[in-house]
């Protein structure tokens, strides 16, 4: 069957002509190469039949030695230097047993020793350079080179590696004006050893720190850049941030490149336009290597449960487990919106994946206790909480509630139901906490540790990171709602920084922290009866450098292409309740041990036995429940001793919590 499928592929027309084409050029070789011979030494000895005779023979040799080489099968317009190599290769074999033959036919009395010499390079000569004709006829190279560049179209820069740039002018010259509208007038590369060197034509200009001088000289010249169009997709954030910075002095615009698949899929017909830059790309760290089989055997064929499903953390968990092809997946969340547009995603992206959606409150504990027992889930990511800082500050107990009780409640059903895993998200503002929202989460934290230490049933992994780039209720998405308004923008403070992530990289280093052991070593898959994490260490996500608030709102605002303090003001508030100044990933006195992946860390945080814990979250959540504020918040002030916020005046003071007193919390 292979076999007649091989004859039949070269039986196929195109086949047939592309042999035939190549055995035709074997023939017209040896004539070139005899008829130099000959006509150069005034025809003496030339034998018109044997010479026909002897290109045919060529012709024969090289028709058996092209089939078996397989020249016919290449594509020409994606002939490469691969190609020339199988050419000169069939060429050469070729020759070579065309001299043998001939040698014992006719003992090379006719044939002059220089004709298979000449009829080499000839025959190469006319395959290779039929094939690179093809292919830049093809590609639109022979039209870019005849063609006048119009001056209407956009003159830009292109900036990024060298190399990078060559497959990215070739497709924009075989589009053409029409398919892209912008003329490229020279290339900018940090690698000095490149400079002064052309690529398809276009010369490398310079580095970044030179693009004041680089455009000041073709504006002289009446070639003046009106954009930066960066090439490289995987160009460095702090790269992206300085090139903003000298464009928006230089007054010039700053886009990325189209996608090259883009370019390629492009007829021409209509133009391909450039990318403007995104607040992800100025926070664009390089790529974690990540350990994707620890992940897809940790998640594969297994039932799993995320709360706080529809939230910015939750809706991109379930979309990166769903692709690792869970058994089943549960998503629960209290809000009915959010959770419906979730749940709609995954029906319209993985129809086949088992799925099941429930509006559920994790504060209520029968109805987790009801899911749990229903879905007997076998790993947990827990997400459900009550983020926005001032808010929870003006609704205290309703934020211990969920992010204490509601944690306590899935971690109890956790261990309940046999879950081999849960993972808990946490934040940076649970290190020495200024809010109730972060103090919430360290008591969330604490209690996770507790019961990771207490039992054997279930792993407990809590994954501690900062602030998530655009997700609802942060600041980006209110700064553009501010712009749109026509500002100004508003920042607490202009000293105030914080860590930022993209949602896609948190989510998959969160998943990646789940697959290590307690000590960060190697990985774990987190199945039913797995040892617990059993140090109660806490992993800790490298979030880079912080970010000044400052600094993203004057971003926010160049990227619209306009000036800040001129087009679009800026204005500070002051820092609202609960809120810092500056955040911490990790307190002062928790050392940081690096894990076999890079980017995940483990911190080691004071622990509470959970034989004291109870008795004090028993009464701290009764106090909340009673809206008992005083009680509650000397209570959060025992659970976490770095708490350093106040309680918020006016807040309603209920009767006092009816839970009885208990010995303090031993810390460890």
């Amino acid at each position: 069957m292979g076999s007649n499928g091989t004859l039949k592929e070269l039986l196929a027309p195109r086949m047939l002509g592309k042999a035939g084409y190549d055995v035709l050029m074997a023939v017209l070789a040896m004539q070139l190469a005899l008829w130099l011979r000959y006509a150069l030494a005034n025809g003496e000895g030339h034998d018109i039949f044997y010479l026909w005779m002897a290109s045919a023979a060529n012709g024969a040799i090289a028709a058996l030695v092209f089939s078996v080489i397989g020249l016919q099968r290449g594509i020409w317009r994606y002939s490469s230097i691969e190609d020339v190599m199988q050419i000169l290769k069939a060429v050469t074999i070729s020759t070579i047993l065309f001299v043998l033959a001939m040698f014992f036919l006719t003992r090379l009395e006719n044939l002059p020793r220089s004709v298979p010499l000449l009829q080499w390079p000839i025959l190469v000569g006319l395959l290779a350079g039929s094939r690179l004709a093809y292919r830049m006829l093809r590609s639109g190279d022979f039209a870019a080179f005849f063609r006048r560049d119009s001056g209407t179209r956009i003159p830009i820069l292109l900036a990024g590696p060298s190399e990078l740039a060559d497959p990215f002018i070739r497709e924009v010259q075989r589009l053409g004006p029409k398919g892209f509208e912008y003329r490229i007038v020279g290339l900018i590369d940090e690698d000095r050893t490149n400079w002064g060197h052309h690529v398809r034509s276009r010369r490398i200009l310079g580095n970044f720190e030179a693009l004041p001088q680089i455009v000041g000289e073709l504006s002289a010249l009446g070639r003046p850049p009106h954009k930066i169009v960066i090439t490289d997709p995987d160009m460095d954030g702090s790269d992206v941030r300085r090139l903003l910075e000298i464009c928006d002095a230089l007054g010039i615009g700053l886009a990325r490149a189209p996608r090259l698949t883009d370019l390629q899929a492009s007829d021409g017909s209509t133009p391909v336009d450039v990318r403007p830059i995104d607040l992800r790309d100025l926070l664009g760290r390089p790529q974690k290597v990540l350990d994707r089989t620890a992940m897809q055997n940790m998640i594969a064929g297994k039932r799993v449960l995320i709360t706080g499903a529809g939230g910015t953390i939750g809706a991109e968990l379930t979309r990166q487990v769903a692709a690792l092809e869970p058994d089943t997946l549960v998503i629960l969340d209290h809000g009915e919106f959010n959770l419906y547009q979730v749940n709609l995603e995954m029906e319209e992206s993985f129809p086949h994946l088992e799925r099941k959606a429930y509006l559920s409150d994790v504060r209520d504990r029968d109805e987790v206790i009801r899911v749990f027992r229903q879905e007997r889930p076998e790993i947990v990511f827990h997400a459900a909480a009550l983020k926005h800082v001032p808010l929870v500050e003006q609704n205290p107990a309703e934020g211990v509630l969920t992010n204490v009780a509601g944690t306590r409640h899935v971690a109890d059903a956790c261990i309940a139901h046999g879950v081999g895993a849960m993972v808990m998200i946490s934040t940076d503002k649970a290190v020495n906490p200024s809010s109730v929202m972060g103090a919430s989460k360290r008591i969330a934290e604490l209690y996770c540790q507790a019961q990771g230490i207490a039992q054997e049933i279930t792993r407990f992994v809590t994954v501690r990171f900062g602030n998530v780039l655009g997700s609802t209720g942060s600041v980006v998405p209110l700064f553009q709602r501010q712009l749109a308004r026509g500002g100004p923008l508003t920042v607490t403070h202009k000293d105030v920084e914080r860590y930022f992530m993209t949602t896609r990289e948190a989510v998959e280093l969160v998943l990646q922290a789940a697959t290590l052991n307690g000590d960060g070593g190697g990985a774990h898959e987190a199945s039913p009866g797995a040892a617990p994490q059993a140090d109660g260490k806490i992993h800790v996500l490298d979030m880079g450098e912080p970010i000044r608030i400052l600094d993203l709102a004057e971003r926010v605002i160049q990227l619209a292409g306009l000036k800040p303090y001129e087009d679009i003001d800026i204005t500070f508030t002051g820092l609202r309740p609960g809120e810092k100044l500056h955040e911490s990933l990790f307190h002062n006195s928790e050392q940081l041990v690096p894990t076999k992946i890079k980017g995940i860390f483990l911190a080691t945080p004071r622990l509470i036995d959970l034989q004291y814990l109870v008795p004090e979250l028993e009464r701290l959540l009764c106090a909340a429940d009673e809206r008992h504020m005083k009680a509650l918040f000397e209570l959060i002030g025992q659970l976490a001793p770095n708490y350093t916020g106040r309680p918020q005046t006016g807040l309603e003071e209920d009767a006092a919590p009816s839970a009885p007193e208990s010995a303090s919390p031993t810390l460890h």
